[in-house]
């Protein structure tokens, strides 16, 4: 007798395996384990786990990031004797924290827990010393605008270096490095939006209100480049100086020569220190910044604008690049309500301005 047909389902006997259900051909859902999207970082990591090694790993990183610590901690310590090192690292302490990001990455790379742990330790000191300075701090109000502008001896757009101080809204600007051949220049343009100015040697003063009691200012160099004048401001007088202290230079053979600019800002230190008005204002290029030693004189007794009531660092030179901020603006016995950087102009540095309010 025939046997009915039957399909082969391709179980053969009791010992056959189960067939493997059919593939879909769907790719995993995003997100899934073992997608591309996880495997940099499961790259990253997959090394970490179960290793001892990760804190014997990168002890120089480590090392690198203590160094690091110990000279943003004690930058006050570095002896000025050789070459002016410690001004010199003052002068350019903000871009120490550059080295923080840059030591994460090589930390993370190495797989070195030890490093990323003592990386804590510059963070945390950077932040205490910068963080504050990256956040707006201006305030509506204030009495009185000023604008300090180092506007280059080699500037041929003098009118348009005016236009953009004028248009600040200043009510009082302080030029410095002003060249005799610019000077006609300067005068003619601030003419409209200044009654009233004085120039002594390379530094000069505009303002909307009188000038009284104008005066030089010596700074111990033998030429005029530092005044000072009383302005005679809505609110009451104020004593304004304007001080362009010499230049620093940084050179292989003698590092960074900077003695007759410490001279010069103790005696403007002396100067304002003898001043008898209480309110002081101080515009100028110092050719330092406020964490540079050399200007203690100074900074001991004044407020930074920028400090105070700035938005971010504030640096001003090179115009091209600014990586310091060696123009000031410093005030004491007025209140200041907000500071900014000027657009640049055919000058090398960038000009800068604050609002300050007067004490009652």
């Amino acid at each position: 007798m025939a046997q009915a047909y039957r399909p082969d389902t391709g179980n053969h006997g009791p010992e056959s395996e189960p067939s493997e259900p059919p593939t879909t051909g769907t790719a995993p859902l995003p997100g899934a384990s073992g997608t591309s999207g996880t495997r940099p970082r499961r790259r990253l990591t997959d090394g970490w786990r179960g290793d001892r090694r990760i804190w014997r790993r990168g002890v120089v990183l480590a090392v690198a990031a203590l160094l690091l610590t110990v000279v943003m901690v004690f930058h006050a310590q570095i002896p000025n004797k050789i070459g002016n090192l410690g001004s010199l690292t003052e002068t350019f302490l903000p871009w120490f924290g550059l080295g923080i990001p840059l030591l994460l990455i090589l930390a993370v790379l190495r797989r070195s827990a030890l490093a990323l742990v003592v990386l804590i330790l510059p963070a945390a000191v950077w932040i205490n010393l910068f963080a504050g300075l990256c956040t707006d701090k201006a305030t509506p109000g204030g009495d009185l605008t000023v604008a300090t502008h180092n506007v280059n001896a080699e500037n041929h757009d003098p009118a348009g270096t005016v236009a953009t101080l004028v248009a600040s809204g200043a009510d009082v600007v302080a030029l410095e490095e002003i060249a005799g051949d610019n000077l006609a220049g300067y005068e003619k343009a601030m003419a409209a939006a200044y009654r009233h100015h004085t120039v002594q040697g390379t530094v000069g003063l505009w303002s909307k209100y009188p000038l009284t009691d104008v005066r030089k200012v010596d700074i111990r160099l033998g030429w005029a480049r530092a005044l000072r004048a009383t302005v005679a401001a809505p609110k009451g007088e104020v004593a304004v100086y304007v001080a362009h202290m010499p230049s620093v230079r940084v050179k292989l053979n003698a590092g960074f020569t900077a003695g007759q600019r410490d001279a010069s800002a103790d005696a403007l230190g002396e100067a304002i220190a003898r001043e008898p008005l209480s309110r002081v204002v101080l515009l100028g290029d110092l050719n330092g910044t406020m964490n540079d030693r050399a200007l203690n004189g100074i900074t001991a007794q004044m407020r930074s604008t920028q400090g105070a009531a700035g938005d971010g660092f504030g640096f001003s030179w090179p115009a091209a690049f600014p990586m310091a901020r060696i123009d000031q603006i410093m005030v004491k016995g007025v209140e200041p309500v907000s500071s900014w950087t000027l657009p640049r102009t055919a000058s090398d540095h960038l000009p800068i301005a604050a609002r300050v309010a007067f004490q009652p």
